[in-house]
C-alpha cells in the first residue's frame, strides 16, 4: 500500500494506527485505524482525553503503532480518507480479529 500524494504540495494529513487491548474479549488485541490533519501523537492524546474520540481508542487505546503507517505519511486529505478505509479493510481481510475505525 502506498500514498500517491506522499510529500506532495499540500500533503498535511496522516493515517495512524492505535494498538487496542480489551482483556474481556476472546481476542483481546486489536487495531484502530484513523486519519488526521494533526500530528498523530497529538491526535492519540485527544482520543485518550475524550476530544472527538473514538470510543475504542479512548477506552482501549494502548499506544500508537507508527511503524505500521509511517511509509504512507504525509499525504493529501482525500487520500488519507481513502487509505484509512483501505488499510482497515486489508487488515480485516488478513484476519486481524478486531479492527476499529477506517470510516
Amino acid at each position: 500500500m502506498t500514498a500517491t500524494t506522499r510529500h506532495a504540495r499540500g500533503a498535511g494529513h496522516s493515517v495512524y494506527a492505535v494498538l487496542l487491548h480489551d482483556g474481556r474479549r476472546s481476542e483481546p488485541w486489536g487495531l484502530y485505524i484513523g486519519q488526521t490533519s494533526r500530528d498523530p501523537d497529538l491526535r492519540f492524546d485527544q482520543h485518550k482525553a475524550g476530544y472527538k474520540a473514538s470510543g475504542a481508542a479512548k477506552r482501549f487505546g494502548v499506544r500508537l503503532l507508527p511503524d505500521l503507517v509511517e511509509h504512507l505519511n504525509p499525504m493529501r486529505a482525500w487520500e488519507a480518507l481513502e487509505l484509512e478505509a483501505a488499510l482497515a479493510e486489508v487488515l480485516r481481510e488478513a484476519g486481524v480479529p478486531w479492527v476499529e475505525g477506517g470510516h
